[in-house]
């Protein structure tokens, strides 16, 4: 006779099988991928103040990382909840990305060029234009939870954490290269990073819009 410790032990079984090389190297995949754009605003946050305290290092890398994993949580809640309200407001969301990215990219590039010193006015970063990246370099990771709506909760977690945990790295690397080369490039690196912000917004618009 079926009992209710036999499809405990079912499900035990299903979720172990779930959890394989194939579940693993497609949040890894996933991870890497949503990690390109904020690895590119690392770089050019660093590129822009290249001397700036270790704290700050890990505090972007900590932005970005907690972003990467939180959208896919909110995308895979908005789909088993308010699937119709979330998919009207995705198409929203290359918009919201392409305005913060000129803005604060169109700033640097702007203070440069209007600069009478030989070298770029260097504007420390915010924590307000921080979060502001980090919710726009993440918006692309909300559409993870259409793919993972069919998970259950504890896999919608350990795929979110894997995303987190990669951006992090790769954020955190992203920063100690810009500075390596905003010292080399001396005050005009942040012209290079606002000119890599500016790419990032527009790139993400056209991938939301026409792709």
């Amino acid at each position: 006779m079926y009992s209710a410790s036999m499809h405990a032990e079912f499900y035990l079984e299903d979720m172990i099988m779930k959890l394989d090389f194939l579940f693993l190297s497609n949040a890894i995949l996933f991870g890497i991928g949503l990690a390109m754009d904020a690895f590119s605003v690392s770089l050019a946050n660093s590129l822009n103040e290249p001397k700036m305290k270790k704290s700050k290092n890990y505090l972007i890398a900590a932005v970005f990382g907690i972003f990467q994993g939180l959208m896919p949580l909110i995308g895979w809640f908005c789909i088993r909840t308010v699937a119709s309200t979330f998919e009207r407001f995705h198409k929203y969301i290359p918009w919201i990305a392409l305005i913060v990215f000129l803005y604060i990219g169109g700033k640097m590039i702007l203070e440069c060029f209007l600069s009478k010193e030989k070298e770029c006015k260097v504007e420390e970063l915010s924590i307000t234009i921080l979060f502001l990246q980090g919710i726009a370099t993440s918006m692309d990771a909300l559409s993870v939870g259409f793919t993972i709506s069919d998970y259950v909760f504890c896999f919608a977690i350990y795929e979110a954490a894997i995303i987190g945990m990669l951006t992090y790295l790769i954020s955190y690397i992203g920063v100690k290269i810009g500075q390596k080369f905003g010292t080399k490039f001396s005050g005009r690196a942040s012209l290079i990073g606002g000119c890599i912000l500016v790419f990032i917004g527009i790139r993400i618009w056209i991938k939301g819009v026409f792709i």
